[in-house]
């Protein structure tokens, strides 16, 4: 098959405009920084790892992912832990060094820094262990001074609708001090939460999003004073566009002048996808997106010229296909916990993937509490997804295929039994308190194969149909069609995964010969 498969999405439209989303998939909470000709952009991953993304840009609209920045998160992420781990990072380029800052909600506020954005990055530093302080963002200030601001998580905290600064060691390793509530936005701006801090023309800017994820609009703080008091202006929100709650993301100012302002939108089942917008500047307040409606607040924008950089760049989009033929993982890949080395191999079997079975966690009975499922982002509102598994090495017990993962869940998968191979399609859910599955329909796998194709095919709403192949032509559904869902703050997922339903440790595995998205 030819693996130069057409992207399932893209953002540059060939004729000096793009369109939004510049990214169809979960890049959660982003921030960007500008250094040099250089976008550089990141973005929440929760409970997965690798963590961290760090994607690249040369014009804001063609992005690819560079590296990640944390290897594992500590050692409690063994586990899989739905909807914690890191949450809304910031990004900053200061000292001749690439900074990141993110809380994690139950253990406190992180840093990490590197002189490459590629890497390598520096282990985590805790800056502050505390609970439910979320969504930091540092400054430096012209006097040799250091800032960090944070929202709160009601969750663990009691509070929301806050914002605090602190002041900071400028090596970024501390704060000092409990800081102070610079903004309340119970009233106007409930839920304001995920501000990036910066400053401009004698004025200290907090730009964060208030009004709740699915509904919300963009706050702009402003002050004269890093402690406030700060003036208060919403500059984009829905009004009578189709893109609901634009909102929390950065900005970055170009040569030419120009500034840009990237943000999330809540997709549901296909997660918060990346938007750009254009930005300027009025009386010292931010304009973003176009006002088309006269209310004096900017819409997100669909289609647009592109970002003035002073030259085109070639077209790039992050992977999503995977031949396996590389040393390593793609980059579009990651675990649902801290993952193993044993988990897999790219050597034993060059050209494929292979993943060996394991055992569930202790207490586990579903795909749900597994942390060896291998997952990326669903990549386009409409794509097609097919795994290509050789599986004559399974052993009893073992159960190894393709799954849409989230809350609420599906999956396709080859089960060795005392009487031979079977097909089965379970339908499965979970959330904080339990999980439960059940095998709707399995379809008796002939002697003498040992390939099988597994595909889904997901519509309009992340409507997904899955079916298989024995040779890669001719397919036959298998289970319902299914409505994905999201999962713990994430969109649904698309995984790959091998376990033994075994009370031992089993010795099976199957080859993955490649992944295709198209």
């Amino acid at each position: 098959m030819d693996h130069k498969l057409k992207p399932a999405w893209f953002a540059d439209l060939g004729n000096g405009q793009f369109r939004n989303p510049i990214l169809y998939a979960d890049y959660s909470d982003p921030d960007v920084v500008r250094v040099g000709e250089d976008f550089y952009m990141t973005a929440s991953s929760f409970n997965s790892s690798p963590g961290l993304p760090i994607l690249h840009s040369k014009d804001l609209v063609n992005w690819t992912v560079i590296a990640y920045a944390i290897e594992r998160l500590p050692d409690s992420y063994n586990a899989v832990r739905h909807g914690e781990g890191v949450w809304a990072p910031s990004i900053r380029y200061h000292d001749g060094k690439f900074w990141i800052f993110f809380s994690a909600p139950d253990e406190g506020i992180y840093m990490t820094t590197a002189e490459n954005a590629a890497g390598p990055w520096s282990p985590l530093h805790m800056v502050k262990e505390v609970k439910g302080w979320i969504d930091p963002c540092p400054l430096w200030d012209e006097d040799g001074k250091a800032y960090l601001v944070h929202a709160f998580a009601k969750s663990r905290t009691g509070i929301k609708s806050m914002l605090k600064m602190c002041p900071m060691r400028p090596d970024g390793t501390a704060l000092l001090g409990d800081g102070e509530m610079i903004f309340d936005g119970t009233e106007h701006h409930p839920t304001i939460e995920g501000p990036k801090l910066y400053k401009r023309n004698g004025y200290y800017y907090i730009f964060a999003p208030a009004g709740g994820v699915p509904i919300g609009w963009q706050t702009i703080l402003r002050s004269k004073q890093i402690m406030g008091p700060y003036e208060d202006k919403i500059v984009l929100h829905q009004g009578d566009s189709t893109t609901n709650g634009p909102h929390q993301g950065g900005y970055v100012e170009l040569d030419s002048g120009e500034a840009w302002f990237l943000h999330f939108q809540d997709r549901e089942a296909y997660g918060r996808i990346v938007h750009l917008q254009p930005m300027s500047w009025e009386n010292d307040w931010p304009v973003m997106g176009i006002d088309t409606n006269g209310d004096g607040i900017g819409e997100p924008v669909l289609i647009h010229t592109k970002p003035n950089v002073g030259r085109e760049y070639p077209f790039a989009v992050p992977e999503t296909s995977d031949e396996f033929d590389a040393p390593s993982l793609g980059l579009q890949w990651q675990w649902q916990a801290n993952y193993r080395t044993e988990w897999y191999s790219l050597t034993a079997n060059p050209g494929s993937l292979r993943l060996y079975a394991q055992q569930l966690p202790e207490h586990a009975t579903t795909l749900y509490e597994v942390p060896n499922v291998l997952c990326q982002k669903l990549p386009a509102p409409v794509f097609t997804a097919i795994a290509k598994v050789s599986f004559q090495h399974m052993a009893e017990k073992e159960l190894a295929g393709l799954t849409v993962f989230g809350h609420s869940y599906r999956y396709t998968a080859l089960q060795k039994t005392d009487l031979g191979f079977k097909l089965v399609f379970v339908e499965g859910s979970g959330n904080k308190e339990s999980s439960s599955e059940e095998m709707t329909e399995s379809v008796a796998v002939p002697y003498d194969v040992h390939e099988i194709y597994l595909r889904v095919d997901v519509e309009l709403e992340a409507s997904c149909t899955f079916s298989y192949s024995w040779d890669g032509s001719n397919y036959s559904p298998i289970g319902g069609v299914f409505e994905a869902v999201p999962g713990g703050w994430v969109g649904a997922k698309l995984g790959l995964f091998c376990l033994t339903k075994g009370e031992t440790a089993s010795q099976g595995y199957v080859d993955i010969d490649w992944f295709h998205v198209e």
